[in-house]
């Protein structure tokens, strides 16, 4: 629930940290196997040394397995009771915490810790910084998050409220719904050399914008929305994210979200062009090359830049994550890039050095293929991490992986153990849900009916893994049926 409008950070600091279900950094959340830490990775940037931080803080205070998020961050699992505050404090110490908070390790400092860790829900694409034909957007993020902690207001967001930057680079996350998204404009639209950017809530990038604006005015543009979207949850408690302006409100969305810019343009600072619906003004809308998440890609004209690979299901062990430190100090800049889809980039490769990084990566496990069969599935902690689980969907998808042939066109499947869908936030094309251990409901989803149920049209219902297999396995023969 929202504080209330007044709320400080200090103030917010002076009682217990908020309740909430969504880990952090400082709030340890409890799971069937153990607490959950969760540590933002503002833009998906891992330090070597932060990586290896990671691991010994997951060895000493957990069981020592990470997890790799759909929100481009890392999340410690098995985390020990009675020892969630120094695994905390570790982490802190090591530089992976908001900046700008010090002192001793006190209720408020932890409370100001925490309100500030969660207002770093700012999404950039893997390359932000280094796709030369893209927008940097790391400034501007970093930007959006220094106006996100420094107005207190902002306090009251809900953990889960998250912003989306789309410099139009090569491989971005477009299918990730966010709270507001940002998609940079095509050249054409630059005024004075500046750059200008769709907007939208509630959405992702290349749906619809509500307008355009140059950058130098996003940061107060930003501001002006949640303020007029706190304005509206200050009197609704149901009101969490901006998807439920339109939800809980009686008129239609359209005129929800009308009326939502008619409050942001009384607050300061807001500065929305109307959509012209033109090329000028159009953000790209298909999907980026999903073949660019894994593998060797060249960026630059020498031939250098980054090679990508996926942890199975996105855990990995931390003896796999020092590895993979050394590796970036290696053969690369001393930074990981964490992604949305629960893998990692080593940016700045040279060419010469892109062969051995791959042969390093395929030795510790990783997936460096898009054929892989566990490059196309996703699965939730299951059973044995949670106790809404109505299966092992982890094991139960190594399982099918194993049934699955390789093919790189191959459609993505999620398993889920319930309804809630933790481990996709975008809509898979096929979704094995549980209904009771080992056995799935099996449904689809296809571009035709993206107004349909959450998951699609139910094809088959109450099917073991084995039986699911050849199913799946036959969508590769026809576009039109499993």
């Amino acid at each position: 629930m929202p504080l209330k409008p007044d709320s400080t950070l200090t103030s917010a600091a002076d009682a217990a940290i908020r309740p909430s279900a969504c880990p952090g950094l400082v709030r340890v959340v409890a799971a069937r196997d153990g607490g959950i830490c969760r540590v933002r990775l503002p833009g998906g940037v891992l330090r070597a040394a932060a990586a290896r931080a990671l691991a010994a803080a997951a060895l000493t205070h957990a069981r020592g397995v990470l997890e790799l998020t759909n929100r481009a961050n890392v999340q410690i699992r098995g985390v020990r009771a009675s020892e969630e505050a120094a695994l905390s404090a570790a982490l802190i110490a090591a530089g992976l915490g908001p900046h700008g908070l010090h002192g001793a390790d006190t209720a408020s400092t932890r409370a100001q810790t925490c309100v500030a860790d969660e207002l770093r829900n700012v999404m950039q694409s893997p390359l932000a910084g280094l796709d030369p034909h893209a927008h940097d957007t790391a400034p501007l993020a970093a930007a959006l998050i220094d106006m996100l902690q420094g107005e207190p207001r902002f306090a009251a967001l809900s953990p889960k409220f998250a912003l989306l930057l789309d410099g139009g680079e090569r491989l971005a996350e477009r299918a990730h719904p966010h709270d507001i998204w940002l998609a940079a404009l095509p050249r054409e639209a630059e005024d004075a050399g500046q750059a200008h950017y769709a907007l939208g809530l509630a959405g992702c990038p290349g749906e619809t914008p509500l307008g355009t604006l140059a950058a130098s005015d996003i940061c107060a543009t930003v501001r002006a929305l949640l303020h007029a979207f706190l304005d509206f949850a200050d009197n609704d408690s149901r009101i969490q994210r901006m998807r439920d302006i339109a939800a809980t409100n009686a008129m239609n969305a359209t005129n929800a979200m009308d009326a939502l810019l008619e409050r942001a343009r009384g607050h300061a600072g807001f500065a929305l062009a109307p959509y012209r619906r033109d090329e000028a003004t159009r953000p790209r809308a298909t999907a980026t090359n999903a073949a660019l998440r894994l593998g060797a890609h060249a960026l630059q004209p020498d031939g250098s830049g980054y090679v990508g690979a996926q942890p199975a299901l996105g855990r990995i062990e931390a003896a796999t994550l020092n590895a993979l430190a050394t590796l970036a100090q290696t053969h690369g800049d001393g930074t990981l890039r964490v992604t949305p889809w629960q893998g990692l980039l080593m940016p700045n490769v040279s060419a010469q050095a892109m062969p051995a990084v791959l042969a390093a990566f395929d030795a510790l496990g990783l997936v460096v293929t898009r054929a892989h069969p566990l490059a196309r599935l996703i699965a939730c902690a299951g059973s044995p991490g949670c106790a809404k689980s109505h299966a092992d969907t982890k094991a139960d998808a190594h399982r099918l992986a194993a049934l699955l042939p390789h093919d790189a066109n191959a459609a993505e499947v999620h398993l889920s153990g319930c309804e809630r869908s933790c481990a996709a936030a975008h809509r898979a094309t096929f979704t094995l849900l549980a209904c009771a251990p080992g056995h799935y409901d099996l449904y689809r989803r296809d571009d035709v009916d993206e107004k349909a149920a959450r998951f699609g049209r139910l094809v088959a219902p109450n099917l073991t893994i084995e039986a699911a297999a050849p199913l799946l396995a036959r969508r590769t023969r026809s576009n039109t049926d499993v």
